[in-house]
């Protein structure tokens, strides 16, 4: 298969029952939650499996499930002896998931990274001062000047993530956020859609979960990619450890340019693109990016097995 990439998805990807037909097939699935639950001090796949749905929204549970069901589901693509990627890349927490494929993270590390890396972003904001809401319809240009003009001392809303073009979505100080979304509506938004999450991810607001991820960084080890892996910051392909840790650091606080991120491959020759984990919301914009991209959610062990015999 060529030009392939593969891409990782982020919070929000994540259902209780997840990759129960693929555990049934490939035993990697359950030893792989095994090696995350060794080094989290849960048993990781009885959240997953049974819930409860309360505790799996969490950000600092839903973080490593949605990492370790990605890397399962990679392993269970090499099981199959599926072709390797020329490209990764993971949609905010995905591109964990997109280094432990890499082979620049192992799964325990990045396993205890994301729990941190949640644990830190939920509680940089105290609960029910921040928000994030979609808003579909509206060029970026318009979002990034409606945010500007409602931003001030007190109050912070911003563009966060660039999913595709009409979809993005912003985050920030509730009021402000609140203040924004009506704005934009009136702009000609077809909607704008609160999202269920209490805390304002990848805003400047989380320079303090920043700065909790530099020091933990400090006791991993990364190593420099084999593959090589497009970074949501600069929506550019990275081998270098060292790099590749700055720009994670930065990620918590600055935008996710997934759209950028996917014009990127394009340009680079991808003309596959496997979507490797829970769900299917990355299939879904990479058709809003470029209608005719080929796109494929390892929904099923079905799916799976057809596309790496592909």
């Amino acid at each position: 298969m060529s030009g392939l990439a593969f891409l990782f998805p982020g919070q929000g990807s994540q259902s209780v029952g997840m990759l129960g037909d693929a555990a049934q097939r490939y035993p990697i699935v359950g030893e792989t939650f095994a090696e995350a639950s060794e080094v989290l001090g849960y048993d990781l796949w009885q959240l997953v499996s049974e819930g409860p749905e309360e505790q799996l929204i969490l950000t600092e549970f839903t973080q490593p499930a949605i990492l370790t069901a990605s890397v399962a589901l990679y392993r269970c693509w090499q099981a199959e002896q599926g072709a390797a990627p020329e490209f990764v890349a993971g949609h905010s927490l995905g591109e964990y998931s997109a280094l432990v494929v890499a082979e620049a993270l192992e799964l325990k590390d990045a396993a205890l990274l994301v729990q941190t890396r949640g644990r830190a972003m939920q509680s940089a904001v105290p609960a029910g001062q921040g928000a994030m809401a979609a808003v579909l319809g509206l060029s970026d240009a318009v979002i990034d000047e409606v945010c500007v003009t409602h931003c001030d001392d007190d109050a912070y809303v911003g563009a966060v993530n660039y999913n595709s073009p009409g979809q993005v979505v912003i985050a920030g100080h509730a009021a402000a956020v609140a203040a924004a979304a009506e704005f934009m509506k009136e702009a000609g938004a077809k909607r704008v859609l609160p999202l269920p999450v209490s805390a304002p991810f990848h805003t400047p607001l989380m320079q303090p979960a920043a700065g909790v991820m530099a020091e933990a960084f400090q006791a991993v080890s990364l190593k420099d990619a084999k593959i090589p892996v497009v970074s949501n910051v600069d929506a550019q392909p990275h081998r270098n450890a060292v790099e590749i840790r700055r720009l994670l650091v930065r990620q918590v606080s600055e935008p996710v340019m997934w759209t950028q991120c996917i014009y990127t491959l394009l340009r680079s020759g991808c003309e596959n693109f496997i979507e490797c984990g829970p769900g299917k919301v990355l299939t879904g914009l990479i058709k809003r990016i470029d209608k005719l991209a080929v796109c494929t959610p390892l929904e099923n062990p079905d799916t799976l097995r057809e596309a790496a015999r592909s």
